[in-house]
């Protein structure tokens, strides 16, 4: 064995110098056996030399630039190739053979201005849009390698707040564009290719050719039915004519927590319950003596649960190949990706790999059947996307503060070994508290053993008749499928106690369903007297959604303990003990819609928009079922004027607009107007006895809904104003816009008064005002090879509730949030912004005994005063007394935080000199604030701490923040200002370097051969505690987020990657 080591040792020496010498070889080659030769010559434009244009010898790092005159000299390869490039023209290729000196043309690159964007229905161009969008192309999204598509539109869409639900792989995001404007779903109308209600989680990055956001209520006034919360346009990559392309992205990456927080360690803890009336004896008697030796000797210095639970460079990938082609008849564009990322919280179970996995098929294709001339008659075409989502070993709990996996480890006892000398799971120590769980042991037997596959198709095929020029019909047929199945096991455990199982459990569930659109358009573009431009649409929309089903079983005692063979086949006992089965159909209903849409511009200056939609929903009742929304636009390209042209020469656009629009919402369940009956079960009162047999009853029925026949659409009324710039030939650019947003008729579900016996009605219950201005700015140039562009946006909301329709004029959200029995900490009031935070305003904490006396209260009638925390300690927190009545009750509640962010941001910096690029991306927030609970305060004594609790008050002047522990659990009982913090922060989101090699090869075929080395997540700065400041999650109601309960933060990921095109 050793000799063949040796062997082999000996070969791979003889390979690596082998392979060393080609590489030298080739390297000098080129300047060995090519000859050379002087080229000289002038690069202009229309007549005019163009200075610092790059000059390039194809295949080699050879180059220069131009002159102030547009000349150059550069000696080169007699059979050479030169790339010439200029920041605003087309990069033209040119060869030198049998040439000494070059005169070269160079050809403006088309005009941003001149660009096409999606706005519904079609296309228009941008220097001619009227309302406020915002672009996002696809190489600027696949560039930032994130798994998610509205990961990447986070720093670079203004106005539209993207904050990711959880750091859990594959977990969605939450948008909310131009502020929150309900109290129920507030996400916004997605369309991918034409096609309604499409779920952007399913598509790779790779595949898109732009995103297109419409925010103004003019914008999305053709999606009238649905846009209320604003609408973004997706736009997969389309053929294209000429010889095929093959592009080829892939990475690999690691990941690490970028920050965690830090919990006491054994010692610690012991010493902060030592001062929370708990000695070194209590513990003696209620914990194995063998953990309290270890802490004294040093041996066991407790466990860190979150540590225990974190991965250090989990993996992840990606691969995706796109290929293009066409010609004059047919085109197509095919794309497949793959992803696979590891979660960097979560167990290493050798029985079940904690991984998710998405796999992406793309086809589109489009066929001009009947052609005369120039003129497509009849065209055919498709999209489809199908995508295969496999989530294994991924139930992490990362909901409420009874279902949270990092809560849990946060809150663990350091004193628990993970595993006892046997090395099974230690038992918990329930001498010192009976629900006491093992977190590891719990993540194991019931969130581990998991598999979750998500399918869904989506496309559409489309005809598009144009009998004469602009004259076209376009009838599409959209489709939309989703399905999947899930599949649990859970085995015998014993966590404690109270919470152990003496029999395994299978769980299985399925669900599909299915959606289609039928859409029909006539559009006509004509120009009259050579300067009126006219664009006329009209058309109509057939929607159903529904055709589906959901169902689901779970029984005890399967015939094997194995995830494997977890199956209800494998369990051979049905008892109604044991057994659960369920199943209902998916809500059906559909909306039918008719639209027209007018575009005018007068030879490029002045620009009017006018669109109306009528929609019919079968959400509400007869006679309410139908909206309408108009909307009207206007703008003025100012430097199309003579007098602009001939007094301005820096300034290359110059653009008002403004618009004027409404929009619908009616994103509530189909049944919502009716009273509905609901099906008794042996937990509630809708059972009968008959007789006097108690043991045997009858499952009745009964109303768990009021009705409300009134019910109709909640409206969005937008008004917006705006302003775009370009100077200095295109190199600078700026945007703004002001809107006003009013959401009128609230579609919320007030609080029901206990005499109805049954749930409130959804009704039409408020209005919400949001005000805001957004700014773009940009600056792009290029300095002989050297090109660079720095781009940046701004977004300033302010959100406010007009009115309530109930007799409080507020509606309370969640309770028990924060912590075990405490109240609501979200509320919707009038003239407070939409979920805010509402509690309790304190004032520091007791520092004597002199200073709880002092605080008083004086009764103005007759003149007794009387302590305002009469039971209060040294230490203890001072709650304030804000309606001045001698006491702290329900009264003194107000405005402790607001989680939506008054201003959102986004930076981006690119590079590229000679092959090499770089490029920063970062997007921050100011303004909200976060609540942050990491333990069950007012029910466990004996949950852990993390370290910030070694600031808290110990002794006169030691804090003003944190209070004792020795005090009155009201400290942590009321929720106050205690639990909130700043939620500022700014992330470095990636950073990326690269080159590409592709300059060093001569060949035909590969155009591009891109190496680079990525980190995703670099750098947060912020004043947050926690270990992530961007949160989602809500507790529970859709119209707040910004608590943290142990948020699973997001990772930081080195990538390595390689971008080929062929």
């Amino acid at each position: 064995m050793e000799k063949e080591n040796f062997i082999t040792q000996r070969t791979r020496k003889k390979a690596r110098s082998l392979l060393c010498f080609l590489l030298l070889f080739l390297a000098c080659g080129s300047s060995v056996f090519a000859q050379s030769k002087t080229i000289s010559g002038i690069v202009a434009s229309a007549g005019e030399p163009l200075m610092g244009a790059s000059i390039a010898e194809k295949g080699t790092t050879n180059g220069t630039i131009t002159d102030k005159d547009g000349r150059f000299t550069l000696s080169v390869s007699s059979d050479a190739a030169l790339v010439v490039s200029y920041l605003g023209y087309e990069t033209t290729t040119v060869h030198v053979k049998g040439k000494s000196f070059l005169n070269i043309e160079l050809s403006p690159a088309m005009n941003m201005l001149d660009e096409f964007v999606a706005i519904g229905y079609g296309v228009q161009q941008k220097k001619l849009i009227t309302g406020a969008t915002v672009q996002v192309k696809g190489d600027d999204i696949a560039k930032l390698n994130t798994v998610n598509t509205l990961g990447a539109l986070q720093s670079q869409t203004p106005g539209v707040n993207i904050t990711k639900q959880s750091g859990k792989p594959g977990e969605g995001f939450k948008v909310t564009i131009r502020g929150l404007g309900t109290i129920g779903n507030s996400a916004p109308l997605y369309i991918i290719d034409g096609v309604p209600n499409g779920d952007i989680s399913m598509l790779s990055p790779s595949d898109i050719e732009s995103v297109d956001v419409l925010k103004d209520a003019a914008s999305a006034a053709i999606y009238g039915a649905r846009a209320a919360n604003g609408v973004i346009l997706v736009t997969t990559k389309q053929g294209k004519k000429g010889k095929a392309s093959i592009e080829y992205d892939g990475y690999i990456g690691f990941q690490n927590l970028a920050k965690t927080v830090t919990p006491l360690n054994a010692k610690q803890y012991l010493e902060i319950l030592n001062e929370a009336g708990y000695d070194r004896q209590y513990f003696a008697d209620r914990i194995p003596g063998s953990i309290l030796e270890g802490v004294d000797n040093g041996t066991f210095t407790g466990t860190n649960w979150l540590k225990e639970m974190t991965r250090e460079n989990a993996p992840q990938m990606g691969h995706a190949v796109n290929v293009t082609s066409g010609n004059d008849i047919s085109t197509y564009s095919f794309g497949f990706s793959y992803t696979s990322q590891e979660p960097v919280i979560g167990l290493e179970n050798p029985e079940v790999k904690s991984l998710y996995e998405r796999y992406t098929l793309r086809l589109n294709s489009e066929h001009h059947l009947i052609k005369k001339g120039d003129l497509n008659v009849l065209t055919f075409g498709e999209t489809m996307t199908a995508g295969f989502v496999n989530s294994t070993g991924l139930g992490m709990g990362t909901g409420n503060l009874y279902w949270n996996d990092v809560r849990s480890a946060l809150a663990g006892n350091p004193l628990l070994p993970v595993y006892d000398e046997n090395n099974n799971y230690h038992t918990p120590l329930e001498g010192l508290d009976y629900q006491s769980v093992n977190p590891i042991a719990q993540m194991d037997y019931l969130r581990s053993r998991v598999n979750s596959r998500n399918y869904s198709a989506r496309g559409s095929l489309y005809l598009i008749f144009e009998p004469i020029k602009n004259l076209k019909w376009r009838s599409t047929f959209g489709y939309a499928y989703n399905g999947g199945t899930s599949r649990e096991y859970t085995p015998v455990y014993r966590l404690n106690s109270v919470n152990f199982s003496d029999q395994d459990k299978v769980t299985q569930s399925s669900w599909n369903g299915l959606q289609w659109s039928w859409d029909n358009t006539v559009s006509y573009e004509f120009t009259l007297n050579d300067f009126h431009k006219f664009n006329v649409l009209v058309g109509n929309s057939l929607e159903r959604w529904g055709f589906g089903e959901n169902l689901g079983g779970s029984n005890k005692g399967s015939e094997f303990n194995s995830f494997e063979y977890a199956y209800l086949s494998n369990v051979k006992t049905v008892t109604s003990g044991t057994t659960t089965v369920s199943g209902s159909p998916w809500d059906d209903g559909g909306l039918v819609s008719f639209f027209g849409r007018v575009n005018y511009d007068y030879a490029g200056k002045y620009m009017a928009s006018v669109t109306m939609r009528a929609d019919g929903s079968s959400n509400f009742a007869r006679g309410h079922r139908w909206g309408y929304f108009p909307s009207v636009s206007a703008g003025w390209n100012i430097h199309e004027e003579n007098f602009f042209k001939e007094n301005v020469n820096f300034m290359d656009q110059l653009k008002l607009r403004a618009s004027w629009g409404e929009n619908g919402n009616c994103n509530i369940g189909r049944l919502a107007y009716l009273e509905t009956i609901a099906i008794g079960n042996a937990t509630n009162a809708a059972i009968y006895y008959f007789g006097e047999d108690k043991s045997a009853y009858t499952i009745g029925a009964y109303a768990d809904k009021i009705a409300n026949p009134d019910l109709t659409w909640e409206t969005s009324r937008q008004t917006d104003i705006g302003l775009d710039t370009r100077f200095l030939k295109g190199r600078l650019g700026f945007s703004f816009d002001w809107y006003e947003k009013l959401t009128l008729g609230w579609l919320v579900k007030p609080q029901g008064l206990g005499i109805w016996g049954t749930d409130a009605p959804y009704i039409n219950g408020g209005d919400i005002r949001n005000t805001g201005v957004e700014i773009g700015l940009d600056w792009t140039d290029q300095v002989g090879d050297f090109t660079y562009s720095i781009k940046g946006n701004m977004s300033y909301n302010r959100n406010r509730v007009l009115s309530i329709d109930n007799d409080e004029g507020f509606i309370n959200g969640t309770s028990n949030v924060l912590t075990h029995n405490t109240t609501y900490l979200a509320r919707a009031e009038v003239g407070q912004p939409l979920g805010f935070f509402h509690g309790y305003k304190t004032n520091g904490i007791f520092q004597t005994q002199e200073q709880i006396d002092a605080y008083t209260w004086t009764d103005p009638e007759t003149g007794i005063s009387q302590k305002i925390l009469p039971d209060a300690k040294p230490g203890d927190v001072i709650f304030v007394d804000l309606n001045n009545n001698g006491t702290i009750d329900d009264g003194d509640k107000t405005f402790i935080g607001d989680p939506t962010p008054d201003v959102t941001y986004g930076l981006s910096i690119t590079m590229g000199y000679k092959g090499f690029d770089f490029s920063l991306t970062g997007y921050g927030v100011a303004g909200n604030q976060i609540a942050k609970s990491y333990r069950n305060n007012t029910n466990t004594t004996f949950d852990n701490y993390t370290t910030e609790i070694l600031g808290r008050w110990h002794g006169e002047g030691t804090s003003n923040r944190l209070p004792s522990l020795t005090g009155s659990t009201i400290n942590y009982g009321y929720v106050s200002d205690l639990y909130i913090e700043d939620g500022d922060y700014f992330r470095i989101s990636n950073v990326t370097l690269g080159y590409d090699f592709s300059r060093l090869i001569k060949s035909k075929y590969l155009s591009q051969l891109r190496v680079y080395a990525s980190v995703q997540n670099l750098f947060t700065f912020t004043n947050y505690s926690g270990m992530d400041p961007e949160i989602g999650y809500g507790g529970g109601d859709d119209w707040t987020s910004g608590i943290d309960l142990g948020y699973y933060p997001g990772a930081r990921t080195y990538m390595f990657g390689v971008n080929l095109k062929f």
